[in-house]
């Protein structure tokens, strides 16, 4: 017995269902992409950005609690002896520079100007820039001396510095530490290469520092807006330590 072949009719229907199915795979793959871009282009990738949201809140709650009341005994002692709000603030600054580690949460910051608020936490290593903006560890804590500067995404993770070119001089950005509420206004923006340093060194004046890379997708440059301490106000310990 011999195997009866396939009518050609028959054949070439099949062929042209397995190509019609094949080429509305494609159409369909292509039409992800172009969304996924689409999205990454008008606001920011938004796989990365779920994961940045779930952590964010996360990180909201771990910020709370370091905001209660959490120093020893010696320590709130040595506090108390302080006088006036800028040492008790460097006290705590100290403190929880000391105590954290790469991927803490610090502090919240805002920037009105382009709808920013998030957690900042410690470290600008890849896994903690994953978490939301994060600060230089060579770098001071708000309440001390010094250049504070903080980097951040500007596609990924969040995007959370994806419009810092939007801001402008005189623009207000504020952090709220555990210790006190430090508001900064923009004095400048500068465009630099990735490794010009000296953005991030300790100046005259007390300073907060934004850096991200320039132009959006790209790592060629590095954006950086440069903006004064305007004002401090202590809270938390800072502040119980004030009326005791």
């Amino acid at each position: 017995m011999t195997a009866a072949l396939a009518p050609p009719g028959r054949h070439a229907g099949g062929m042209r269902r397995v190509l019609r199915v094949a080429s509305t795979l494609l159409i369909v793959a292509g039409v992800l992409v172009l969304g996924d871009v689409g999205l990454t282009v008008v606001w920011q990738e938004p796989v990365t950005a779920i994961y940045t949201a779930i952590v964010q809140d996360q990180l909201a709650d771990e910020l709370v609690e370091i905001q209660k009341p959490g120093l020893s005994t010696a320590q709130r002692g040595a506090l108390g002896t302080l006088p006036g709000d800028g040492p008790r603030m460097a006290f705590l600054a100290r403190t929880l520079q000391r105590s954290s580690r790469n991927g803490d949460p610090l502090a919240r910051i805002t920037i009105k100007r382009i709808d920013l608020d998030y957690v900042v936490v410690q470290g600008t290593d890849s896994g903690s820039l994953r978490k939301g903006p994060g600060h230089y560890t060579q770098t001071p804590l708000p309440g001390l001396s010094g250049t504070v500067a903080i980097a951040g995404h500007r596609t990924t993770y969040g995007a959370p510095f994806a419009k810092i070119d939007e801001l402008r001089p005189g623009d207000q950005i504020t952090l709220a530490m555990p210790y006190g509420k430090f508001t900064y206004t923009v004095w400048k923006t500068k465009i630099v290469s990735p490794s010009a340093l000296w953005v991030i060194r300790s100046q005259a004046v007390d300073l907060l520092v934004l850096t991200a890379c320039h132009p959006r997708y790209s790592a060629a440059q590095r954006i950086v807006v440069f903006a004064r301490l305007a004002q401090s106000t202590p809270l938390g310990e800072a502040v119980a330590a004030e009326t005791t």
